[in-house]
């Protein structure tokens, strides 16, 4: 559909799940900016994600709701479906012009929500709902990333070509703490950051090959080590303070700084401030990406092609068991070592 870019036309995005796929939204929230200058283009993610776009210089608003299951301490399910009410009552009364639904895969809530708020058009895939009158089919070829298959949705907008970088705001006071976590005792070689949290377990790389690979480094970088904090039984988002103090004490002297980060703006800060970042497949690594950072990660039981780091020098290992647990520090060394002259 041949839209006017005008102060008039307003276009809202919608994408409610994971960090990581938010992430790989980006490439096409800034396609539609360069698309539609004076338009007004807003976002509509969850408290979960909403961080990835705060601050976003592509969005004139940016709205969140909170799902019940990351609902904060004391705060009742009815509280969350109203606040959640309330907020749809305001975008519907904004009369938007289009509701693109920006995902793979939106699901039958997604479009619920998109009619609810009752813009013009809704723009998205056409299957499996049909009741998109800006559809487009979906690409069965070929196995595509996440980037693109959300950015063939441009096509719907008169955008043509492929998906840029990812993007992330950092924001500049979570930076300098950061920086000033770090401090002068990491300064003057190169400093790897280790982001040692994954929410699925197979994800996940073993602390004691973390403490072996800082080891084998420890005469040419420093190194920074990143995890979500709290413990590892808390329901809504599971830490790993536990397995952080581990490598805390494993490393004795090593020169290393420990930086929990309990919000996405900390963990973007952190990253922002490492020449490379070793971590396993999920928002952390995405966020890496949209830093451009060089990424060492650890694949489990997820799809490589359609998840690995977009846009930077990566290497990902994934063995065969599909277990990140099963990925020698052999390998890890090597394939950091090729990333380091790529």
């Amino acid at each position: 559909m041949n839209l006017p870019d005008s102060p008039a036309l307003k276009i809202l995005v919608v994408r409610r799940d994971n960090i990581g796929d938010l992430v790989c939204t980006t490439p096409l929230i800034g396609a539609l900016r360069r698309r539609f200058a004076r338009a007004h283009i807003a976002a509509l993610v969850n408290t979960y994600n909403r961080q990835v776009l705060e601050g976003h210089p592509d969005l004139n608003a940016l709205y969140a709701y909170a799902k019940a299951k990351h609902r904060m301490p004391g705060q009742s399910r009815v509280s969350v479906y109203w606040d959640r009410l309330v907020l749809m009552r305001k975008l519907r009364a904004q009369h938007f012009d289009c509701v693109l639904l920006a995902s793979s895969q939106p699901g039958a809530s997604a479009l619920r929500l998109a009619r609810w708020i009752a813009p013009a058009h809704i723009a998205g895939y056409a299957e499996p709902s049909g009741m998109v009158d800006m559809a487009l089919p979906r690409e069965t070829a070929v196995a595509l990333h996440e980037v693109e298959e959300v950015f063939r949705l441009a096509q719907l907008f008169g955008i043509e070509g492929t998906a840029g970088k990812l993007s992330v705001a950092v924001d500049a006071a979570a930076r300098a703490s950061a920086s000033a976590a770090i401090g002068a005792r990491l300064a003057g070689r190169k400093l790897i950051a280790l982001h040692i949290s994954a929410r699925k377990p197979s994800q996940r790389w073993p602390i004691e090959r973390f403490v072996e690979l800082m080891h084998a480094l420890s005469g040419e970088a420093r190194f920074l080590l990143l995890w979500s904090p709290g413990a590892s039984d808390q329901p809504q988002h599971p830490g790993d303070d536990a397995k952080a103090q581990t490598l805390i004490r494993a490393a004795g002297t090593l020169p290393l700084a420990a930086y929990p980060t309990h919000e996405l703006r900390d963990l973007a800060a952190a990253l922002s401030l490492a020449d490379c970042v070793i971590c396993s497949d999920g928002g952390a690594m995405h966020i890496a990406a949209a830093l451009g950072k060089p990424i060492l990660c650890f694949f489990g039981d997820s799809d490589a092609t359609r998840w690995h780091p977009w846009g930077v020098p990566y290497r990902l290992l994934q063995p065969e068991s599909r277990d990140a647990a099963d990925v020698s520090l052999a390998a890890a060394l090597q394939a950091l070592r090729e990333l380091q002259q790529s």
